[in-house]
């Protein structure tokens, strides 16, 4: 199978500054990094994107005349240096220009596959990018996909994603609740799941183990006190944690029942979180933003006042070693 035969991505060349990259060298093709394991930030934005379909606001306005190469749907890669493999989280509609950026500067030049795409769930900004593994787009060769049994059936029962099973572009590959999954001996997810709107398939979020550091991914859940765990707890216990912002308040989308798509509120994450240490602060990078979301903006009000309280805001392009 095609995916076991690729060779060693020796750098991502993602543009990326050294606020970008924390605790990383210039010197993209030592051999310290053709050892690491990777986590790169591939997109932040909600599901549907920005510029937001129909949007009329000065949020999206400039973006449909010049839009930000920066704002994709929210999707992390992992690229494991020493056995030469590479994976997404989520396959979003952003897909082939993130894949892209996963695999760029590989040294073998006709790689253009990864080695596997973990789905958190059955939304539109976190699965339907499978559409390009199929025949009208590269026509993949069993390209894994991890999920859980919910979304196994969903893409297993529904048109046009059976379709890829059937022609052969995808293998599903079981995941399971708090079962650690070894990819590799430096390399292992733990999926869990998270309260969600759960209409086609469960919601989880991963844990991801690299050799020296943990991280965990939740960029969908409902509240944070609607959990069986404890969202504090869980953010202790590992280095990084990309978490659910999709709206800073109520005060984004008006016309909208917000009931209807609870997700935590940026500054309701932050009044919870306000007597904890400036080290557990530092931990946090606020992803999966709506396109109403002013932590988009790098200059507003609100994104420096998140800043200034030792919070991060996930920008495309960084990178962790872990």
């Amino acid at each position: 199978m095609r995916y076991f035969i690729f060779s060693l991505i020796l750098a991502v060349s993602c543009a990326v500054d050294s606020e970008k990259r924390p605790g990383s060298s210039d010197n993209r093709m030592s051999e310290m990094n053709k050892q690491v394991v990777e986590l790169i930030v591939l997109g932040n934005v909600q599901d549907a994107g920005a510029p937001h379909a129909g949007c009329k606001k000065l949020c999206c306005a400039s973006l449909f005349e010049k839009p930000d190469p920066d704002r994709m749907v929210v999707s992390l890669g992992i690229v494991d240096h020493k056995n030469n493999m590479h994976y997404l989280i989520e396959a979003t509609p952003d897909l082939p220009r993130q894949m892209d950026i996963l695999l760029r500067n590989s040294s073998d030049e006709q790689k253009n596959i990864v080695d596997g795409i973990f789905i958190t769930h059955a939304h539109i900004g976190h699965y339907s990018g499978l559409m390009y593994l199929g025949r009208e787009s590269m026509n993949a060769e069993l390209t894994p996909v991890y999920a859980m049994s919910g979304m196994a059936a969903f893409i297993q029962s529904n048109g046009p994603w059976n379709q890829l099973i059937e022609l052969g572009n995808i293998a599903i590959l079981p995941l399971f609740h708090d079962s650690t999954l070894a990819l590799h001996q430096q390399l292992k997810v733990t999926p869990f799941l998270v309260p969600h709107r759960d209409e086609y398939s469960e919601t989880v979020g991963f844990k991801i183990f690299g050799p020296n550091k943990t991280a965990i991914f939740i960029p969908d859940i409902d509240k944070w006190t609607k959990w069986e765990k404890n969202i504090m707890e869980e953010i202790k216990s590992v280095d990084l944690a990309f978490i659910d912002a999709t709206f800073y308040s109520n005060q984004e989308i008006p016309n909208r029942d917000m009931t209807e798509i609870p997700h935590p509120f940026v500054i309701e994450s932050m009044d919870m979180f306000d007597s904890e240490s400036d080290e557990f602060k530092n931990k946090i990078y606020f992803i999966h933003l709506n396109h109403t979301n002013p932590l988009l903006e790098k200059a507003s009000e609100q994104t420096q006042a998140v800043l200034k309280k030792g919070y991060n805001i996930a920008r495309t392009g960084q990178i962790f070693e872990l």
